[in-house]
C-alpha cells in the first residue's frame, strides 16, 4: 500500500459511487427493503465472527493509550449488533419516500406545480471510533437511493471492513450495485482531503467525530457539509416539577451512559426547587462517582447537605466494593461551554424559565435540552425559544436519536438550520426538485 497513488485511490472511488448512485436512484423499493432485510439477517449470523475482528480494534486502541470513552464507542457487543439490526428492519418496513410529490398546486396560468423528493446523489461519510456506523449509514443509504463512500478510523479498522462487506454480500443478493456502498480500505488521512474536495463526484460529506476532526472538514470542504462539533446538552428542572421524575430524568440523563453526544453535561434547576431537588440528585451522581462543578448557590445546598451525598457514596461502595470519591467544584465559566463526555457535570442555580433558556442559547452547542416541569406554560416557551435541533419536555436527553425517533438510524446529529438539523434520517440524505406538469400552455 506504500506505492498507493491516494488521489488516483479517491478517483476510482468517486468514480464507482457516482455510476452507483444512478442504479440507486431507479432501484424499486423492494429491492432496497430486500437489501436491508438480508442485512440485517447477516448481521445476526455473524455475531462471533464480528466480535472477533472487533477484538482486534479494541486490544490495538487500549495498548496505543485510547482515552477510555473512545473505546467505548469501538464495542460491537451483541446488543449493538442487534439495534443495527432492527434499524435495518426498522428502515425497511418504512414507506420509500424516494419519488413522492408534495405541495402540488395550480397555478393561473394552467401549469401545476409541486416537488418532488429525489436521492442526493454520493454522500461521503468520516466518522470516528463506532463502527456501527458504517451500518447506520449504509442501511440509511441503501433506503434513501444513494451511493456513499465511507471513510471510519483507523481504530476500527478491521471492524468496520467486516461490516462493510457484509453490506456489499446484502446489496448483490438483492441484485443491487455492490459500489453503492464503499469503505475506505486504508487509513492514511490523505483520502479523506481527496474525498472533501471532490464536487464532481461527492454531493455532500458528512463528519461524524471530535471537535477537531469536524472543524477540519467543514473549513477544507469543497462540497456541502452537515454537522455538528459537540454536544453539550442541558436539563432544565423547572418550578414547579413532578420531583420524583426529574430526579429519575437527570439521572438517566446524564449517568445512563457517558460518551454519546446525547448525554447531558449541563443542569440548570430553578431556585423554588433547588433546595430539595439538588441534595436528591446529588446524592445519586455522588453514588456513582459524578464529579459535579457547581455555581456558588448550587454548591452551597450541596455543601449543606454533604451527609447525604456520602451516604450515597457509601451506598455505593458497598454494593460495588470499591469507594468512589467524586468532587465538589465551583465551575468556572468554560464548565457551562463543555461537552465533558465522562462523569462530570456542570450545575446552575437559575431564577426561572427565562433565566434557563438565556442560559442555554448562550452556552449550548444547539444540539438537545430538556425542560422537566408541571407548567403547560412554561414547557410551551421552552419548546419555542430555546434554540436547538431537539427540544425535549419531561424526558431524558439521552433519545436524540435516530433509532429513537423512529428514523430507523441516523447518520448523524445536525446542529445546521439549513437543509437537515436534528438526527439526520432518510429524509436528511433526500433533496426536492421542483416539477411542473401542463397540457400545452405556454407563457405570454
Amino acid at each position: 500500500m506504500n506505492t498507493l497513488n491516494i488521489p488516483d485511490y479517491a478517483q476510482a472511488l468517486g468514480f464507482k459511487a457516482k455510476q452507483a448512485s444512478a442504479l440507486m436512484a431507479r432501484a424499486q423499493a423492494a429491492t432496497k427493503n430486500k437489501a436491508l432485510r438480508t442485512l440485517a439477517a447477516l448481521l445476526r449470523s455473524n455475531v462471533a465472527a464480528l466480535q472477533i475482528d472487533n477484538a482486534r480494534d479494541i486490544e490495538r486502541a487500549i495498548v496505543a493509550g485510547l482515552a477510555a470513552p473512545m473505546v467505548d464507542r469501538l464495542k460491537l457487543t451483541p446488543q449493538v449488533l442487534e439495534t443495527c439490526a432492527q434499524g435495518c428492519e426498522q428502515l425497511a418496513a418504512m414507506a420509500d419516500v424516494i419519488g413522492e410529490i408534495v405541495g402540488m398546486k395550480q397555478m393561473p396560468s394552467g401549469i401545476r406545480v409541486g416537488q418532488m423528493r429525489v436521492p442526493i446523489g454520493v454522500f461521503g461519510m468520516i466518522f470516528e471510533s463506532r463502527p456501527n456506523v458504517t451500518i447506520e449509514a449504509a442501511s440509511l443509504s441503501i433506503k434513501s437511493g444513494n451511493a456513499c463512500i465511507l471513510r471510519g478510523g483507523s481504530e476500527a479498522i478491521e471492524s468496520n471492513k467486516a461490516l462493510a462487506l457484509l453490506v456489499q454480500q446484502a446489496l448483490l443478493e438483492a441484485g443491487l450495485p455492490e459500489d453503492a456502498v464503499q469503505l475506505v480500505q486504508i487509513t492514511d488521512r490523505e483520502v479523506v482531503g481527496q474525498l472533501i474536495t471532490m464536487p464532481q463526484f461527492v454531493d455532500v460529506i458528512i463528519p461524524r467525530g471530535g471537535k477537531g476532526l469536524i472543524e477540519r472538514i467543514s473549513r477544507d470542504a469543497k462540497v456541502p457539509v452537515i454537522k455538528h462539533l459537540d454536544g453539550n446538552c442541558h436539563v432544565y428542572v423547572d418550578d414547579p416539577c413532578d420531583m420524583a421524575m426529574a430526579v429519575n430524568v437527570a439521572d438517566n440523563a446524564k449517568t445512563s451512559k457517558y460518551s454519546p453526544c446525547n448525554a447531558t453535561e449541563s443542569l440548570l434547576v430553578a431556585r423554588g426547587v433547588a433546595a430539595q431537588f439538588l441534595p436528591l440528585i446529588g446524592q445519586i451522581y455522588a453514588a456513582k462517582g459524578v464529579e459535579m462543578r457547581c455555581d456558588a448557590e448550587a454548591l452551597a445546598i450541596l455543601e449543606r447537605n454533604k451527609a447525604k451525598v456520602h451516604a450515597g457514596i457509601a451506598t455505593e461502595a458497598t454494593n460495588s466494593g470499591a469507594p468512589l470519591f467524586p468532587k465538589l467544584a465551583l465551575a468556572t465559566e468554560q464548565d457551562y461551554f463543555e461537552e465533558y463526555l465522562a462523569p462530570i457535570i456542570s450545575i446552575k442555580v437559575v431564577a426561572g424559565v427565562d433565566e434557563a433558556i438565556a442560559h442555554i442559547n448562550h452556552y449550548s452547542s444547539h444540539h438537545t435540552d430538556a425542560i422537566l416541569t408541571r407548567d403547560h406554560m412554561h414547557a410551551q416557551q421552552f419548546l419555542r425559544e430555546v434554540d436547538s435541533a431537539s427540544v425535549m419536555v419531561n424526558t431524558s436527553t439521552r433519545f436524540a436519536d435516530g433509532f429513537e425517533y423512529g428514523l430507523g438510524a441516523e447518520i448523524g446529529i445536525s446542529t445546521d438550520k439549513f437543509h437537515a438539523r436534528g438526527p439526520v434520517g432518510i429524509e436528511g440524505l433526500t433533496s426536492l426538485k421542483y416539477v411542473v406538469l401542463g397540457q400545452g400552455e405556454v407563457r405570454v
